[in-house]
C-alpha cells in the first residue's frame, strides 16, 4: 500500500537501532528523508548506511542527547537546515533505570523525567509552529505497555511514562484544528538486541538455548512471540499518513495481547 508519505521529512529519536532503527527504516521504505538520532556516532553511521542501503532514503544522522536541551535545539535545527522543514515527529526512548521507589534517588527521577518527559515537550515546541504553518503535521510518541499494566521494579517507566498519555490528548485538543494531530503507541515486548543480550546471559545462567529462553518468555504472549521493530514502524507509518488523518488523541496497544485490560 502507497502510505503517500514520499518527501516527507521525519524526526526519529533514539534510532540507531532497536525500535527507533526499525521505525527509521520502514519510513526510509516510504520515501520518507529522514533525521536519525542517538549518542554514539559509530552506531548513528552504522544505521545511516543501513538505512541507505536498503531504501536509497536521505538519511541525516545527528548526535544528540536527548536529556540536554542544547543537544535537542541542535537536533531540530539541524534536521531544519538540512531539509526546510519537519512533518513528522516520532518521539521514541531509551529505558530509564530500573528500580522500586525505595531504591531509587532523586538524580534517578530527574534523569527520568528528562529522558521520557521533557524531552519530549523540548522537541515538540521546536516543531510544532513550523507544522502548524503548513497546515499538515503528525506527532507520534512511542511508549511503553506500563501505561495500561505497571511493571514490578519499573516504577520510574511506570509513572513518568504515563504522562505521555496526558499530553498526547492534549496536543490533539490543541492543535488537532491546524492540521497536526497527536498519537501515543503503547509497545509490548519486542525483539531487540538488548533482549537478545539477556536472553543469551540466562541461556548460560541456565544451561538451556536462548531459543528456549525466549520461548519461555513468550508464553504469556497471545500471540506467542515477541514483536519485531519494524512491526512498530508500520504503525508509525500508517499513523502518519493522510489514511489515518482521523485518529488523533489516541493511545494505541501494540503487544501480541499481553495487557489484559479491556480499555
Amino acid at each position: 500500500m502507497d502510505l503517500g508519505l514520499k518527501g516527507k521529512v521525519a524526526i526519529v529519536t533514539a534510532s540507531s537501532r532497536g525500535i527507533g532503527l526499525g521505525i527509521a527504516r520502514v519510513l526510509a521504505q516510504e520515501g520518507v528523508k529522514v533525521v536519525i538520532n542517538a549518542r554514539r556516532e559509530d552506531e548513528l553511521a552504522k544505521a545511516r548506511e543501513t538505512i541507505i542501503k536498503e531504501s536509497g532514503a536521505e538519511v541525516l544522522a545527528v548526535k544528540a542527547d536527548l536529556t540536554v536541551k542544547d543537544d535537542v535545539d541542535r537536533l531540530v535545527r539541524e534536521a531544519m537546515s538540512t531539509f526546510g522543514n519537519v512533518d513528522i515527529l516520532v518521539f521514541n526512548a531509551g529505558p530509564p533505570k530500573p528500580g522500586t521507589f525505595s531504591q531509587l534517588s532523586e538524580d534517578d527521577w530527574e534523569y527520568a523525567t528528562r529522558l521520557l518527559l521533557l524531552s519530549a515537550v523540548w522537541l515538540t515546541r521546536r516543531v510544532v509552529n513550523n507544522m502548524i504553518s503548513r497546515g499538515w503535521g503528525r506527532l507520534i510518541y512511542v511508549t511503553s505497555l506500563t501505561l495500561r499494566q505497571p511493571i514490578p521494579n519499573l516504577v520510574l517507566s511506570n509513572t513518568v511514562r504515563l504522562s505521555l498519555a496526558g499530553l498526547v490528548k492534549s496536543l490533539a485538543i490543541e492543535y488537532g484544528p491546524y492540521g497536526v494531530t497527536a498519537n501515543g503507541i503503547m509497545q509490548g515486548y519486542i525483539m531487540t538486541e538488548r533482549i537478545n543480550q539477556l536472553a543469551q546471559e540466562e541461556s548460560r545462567a541456565r544451561g538451556v538455548s536462548v531459543d528456549e529462553v525466549i520461548k519461555a518468555w513468550s508464553k504469556e504472549i497471545p500471540a506467542g512471540r515477541y514483536g519485531k521493530p519494524e512491526e512498530i514502524g508500520y504503525l508509525v507509518a500508517f499513523l502518519a499518513s493522510d489514511k489515518a488523518a482521523y485518529i488523533n488523541g489516541s493511545m494505541i496497544l501494540i503487544d501480541g495481547g499481553y495487557v489484559r485490560c479491556v480499555f
